[in-house]
C-alpha cells in the first residue's frame, strides 16, 4: 500500500500541494521560470516555522538527558547485577526530576505525517489523480523532476546540470559537518563507562547486560551526512527541499541553544 494512499496524508499532500502551486503562480512574476523552485523553499521553510515547538522540545530533552547521565550512570553500575531494582530506580528518579525517558519523542512523531506530506510533493507523480505540475517545471532549465543519478544513468547530464547538483549537494554535506561539529555534545564520559562496566559486569547467567551505546551514539552523529546522499539520488525538487530543511535545522538549533543558554557541549551555561 502507498502510503499517500493513506486518508490524512492524502489530505495532508493534497492542501500542501495547493499552497505550493498557489506559492508558486505568486513568485512567478519575480522569479519568472524558477518560481516553482523558489515556491518550494518558501514553502519548507513555512513548515518548518510551524514546527519550532518540536525543535524546542528536542532540545529541552536533550538538556534533560545530559542532566540526568551521571545519575544514570551511577544507578547503572550500583544496580548492574539486578535489571528489576534498576528500571525501578530509573523510573524513580525521572518521576523526582518530573522529566521522562521518552521526552521529546512524542512531539518528533507527531511532525512526521506533515513532513512526510510535504516530501511527497517532491516524488509523487500524480496527487489527486492529477498529474504532479509541480515536477513539470526547472530550475535554471533543469526539470526538478530530475535527479543527479537519473540524468547520468541517461547520459543527459550537462555541465550546468551537473554544477548545481554539485553546488547543492556540497552544501548539504558542509552543513551536515557543521550540524555535526556545533550541534553533537560529546559523550559524558561517566555514562560511558558505567555503561561499558555494566555491559561486562552483567554477563553472568540469569544477569542483563547494560549495553554500551557510545559507539552507536559517535554512529548517529554522522547521520546528517546521509542526507547528502540521498539528494544525489531524489528529484531536484525534494534535493531543493533537503537543502532548506537541513540548513534551517542547523539555524534553529543553534538560535534555541542560545536563547536556552545552551553551550557548545549542550549542556546549560552556568550563570
Amino acid at each position: 500500500m502507498n502510503i499517500y494512499d493513506f486518508l490524512p496524508i492524502r489530505l495532508l499532500l493534497g492542501g500542501a500541494y495547493w499552497l505550493v502551486t498557489t506559492l508558486s503562480d505568486l513568485l512567478a512574476p519575480l522569479a519568472g521560470a524558477n518560481g516553482a523552485a523558489l515556491a518550494i523553499i518558501v514553502l519548507t521553510i513555512a513548515v518548518r516555522c510551524l514546527l519550532i515547538p518540536v525543535g524546542l522540545s528536542q532540545v529541552r530533552a536533550g538538556i534533560t538527558r545530559r542532566r540526568l547521565a551521571p545519575k544514570i550512570a551511577e544507578l547503572q553500575t550500583k544496580h548492574r547485577n539486578n535489571q528489576q531494582v534498576l528500571q525501578e530506580k530509573l523510573m524513580a528518579l525521572y518521576r523526582e526530576e518530573n522529566a521522562s525517558p521518552f521526552a521529546g519523542c512524542l512531539p518528533v512523531l507527531a511532525q512526521t505525517p506533515v513532513l512526510m506530506a510535504v516530501y511527497g510533493l517532491f516524488v509523487q507523480a500524480t496527487i489527486g489523480g492529477q498529474a504532479n505540475e509541480l515536477l513539470g517545471h526547472t530550475l535554471f532549465g533543469i526539470p526538478l523532476s530530475s535527479s543527479l543519478v537519473g540524468l547520468i544513468g541517461s547520459g543527459s547530464l550537462t555541465w550546468v546540470s551537473g554544477t548545481l547538483f554539485a553546488v547543492l549537494i556540497i552544501l548539504i554535506a558542509v552543513i551536515a559537518g557543521l550540524s555535526r561539529h556545533l550541534l553533537t555534545p560529546p559523550i559524558p564520559e561517566t555514562a560511558a563507562t558505567a555503561s561499558g562496566r555494566a555491559a561486562s559486569a552483567g554477563s553472568g547467567p540469569g544477569q542483563g547486560t547494560m549495553p554500551d551505546l557510545t559507539q552507536m551514539t559517535r554512529m548517529l552523529s554522522f547521520m546528517p551526512f546521509i542526507t547528502a546522499v540521498i539528494a544525489a539520488f531524489v528529484p531536484l525538487a525534494a534535493t531543493l527541499y533537503l537543502l532548506t530543511t537541513t540548513a534551517w535545522t542547523l539555524g534553529e538549533r543553534l538560535v534555541i541553544n542560545r536563547a536556552l543558554g545552551v553551550d557548545h557541549t549542550g549542556a546549560p551555561r552556568e550563570l
